[in-house]
């Protein structure tokens, strides 16, 4: 008899830890990959960006996570490296099975991890800026591959009205050797006869440069109405300082990559006046109050300053609600289609009307940016901050 109750409270136990697996299994956390540049020439824009990634993960989980299960986010330093970019993405993929990813910080690190992505068929929502991730053609696929930060072409578009509309026709050019420089150069080109614009120089400069007088130079000669700087980085503010102790006294107008505080800081004086594209961040206050993403700005300015205070050590920059856009963007898909890499992806794919902190995305096949001219705002330095300008 006592045999007999044994082997039956063995089976109950083995039916009960049967029942619980799925249960268990379902508890286990999610786990994204996420890699920026903690280290290395891009730190000051990777170091804030990792920040936000846990920032929003934190509120994620705290609000219930994803259907019931947390995420886990698995870190990586990509050191400013394409190849250290790389060499995580494949841990990433093949050792901690992450089931999305989220990062690099540049152009140069997103084209080197693009291909890897794309063959192991994980979905990746980057926080670069350059367009060439989301490019197809000689650049290579983009199944897989999306990105947060509006596109070079679409930077250059809001900016390039606001020039016609100042009417200054005659534009000079100076773009960055590196990838990001060499996709702003592209669109440069490409798009000033649709605007009426006339590119009267053309002059580059590696990233690292500390001096660009010799370029600036040249310009002046052409006698443009106005100087396009395309670089992110220390580079934008040495132009501008070059700029000014050349007497050069017409406009300067930089890219969607630099309105932030450092700008301003490493310009100094030089700055005053400079002008660039912007997320609507940069300019919340002067928001309207029917602005669909002011609220959500206003949600985020107050997790970054008032509860995490990260503003005191990293203030807020144009870069800063990437990693919050595509990380949103990524859990409301896992929430709709789970973790299935196809599912998944078509999920992110199908995404429209979300309402973020860098505008609003209508994603679609052709296009795995999803923002358009009318999330940037034209943002100008006044008495030593960022206002909009006018």
């Amino acid at each position: 008899m006592k045999k007999g109750l044994a082997v039956i409270l063995a089976l109950v136990l083995v039916g009960a830890l049967a029942l619980s697996a799925p249960a268990a299994e379902k508890q286990e956390p999610i786990k994204i990959g996420a890699f920026f540049a903690l280290s290395g020439p891009n730190a000051p824009i990777g170091t804030p960006t990792k920040l936000v990634a846990e920032m929003v993960v934190d509120k994620i989980n705290k609000a219930g996570g994803i259907n019931g299960r947390k995420i886990e986010l698995v870190m990586g330093d990509t050191e400013s490296d394409p190849a250290k970019a790389a060499t995580i993405a494949k841990k990433f993929i093949h050792t901690d099975k992450v089931a999305a990813i989220i990062g690099p910080t540049s152009t140069g690190e997103g084209m080197n991890v693009k291909k890897i992505v794309e063959e192991a068929g994980i979905p990746i929502f980057m926080t670069v800026g350059g367009d060439p991730v989301i490019m197809g053609g000689k650049f290579g696929a983009y199944t897989y591959v999306f990105k947060s930060p509006q596109r070079s072409s679409t930077a250059v578009e809001k900016l390039y009205g606001y020039l016609k509309a100042k009417k200054l026709n005659k534009v000079a050019l100076l773009t960055a050797s590196d990838p990001f420089g060499k996709d702003g150069a592209k669109w440069l080109e490409e798009l000033a006869p649709k605007y009426g614009l006339t590119i009267v120089a053309k002059e580059s400069f590696g990233p690292k440069d500390i001096d660009m007088t010799a370029q600036l130079t040249k310009v002046k000669n052409a006698k443009p109405q106005a100087i396009v700087a395309w670089t992110i980085g220390p580079a934008g503010a040495i132009i501008a300082k070059n700029k000014a102790q050349l007497g050069i006294k017409i406009p300067l107008f930089q890219c969607h990559g630099q309105p932030g505080p450092e700008y301003i800081q490493l310009a100094g004086k030089a700055a005053e006046g400079d002008a660039m594209p912007a997320t609507k961040l940069m300019a919340a206050a002067q928001l309207p109050d029917n602005d669909p993403q002011k609220a959500v700005i206003k949600d985020f300015i107050h997790l970054y300053k008032d509860v995490y205070n990260f503003d005191k050590q990293f203030p807020l920059n144009t870069h800063s609600g990437y990693a919050w856009d595509a990380i949103y963007i990524v859990t409301n898909a896992m929430k709709k289609a789970g973790t299935d890499p196809k599912a998944l992806r078509k999920a992110i794919e199908d995404t429209k009307g979300y309402v973020g902190v860098s505008g609003v995305y209508n994603i679609t096949p052709e296009d795995h940016n999803g923002l358009g001219v009318d999330s940037m705002v034209i943002v100008q330095v006044k008495d030593g901050k960022f206002t909009l300008a006018k």
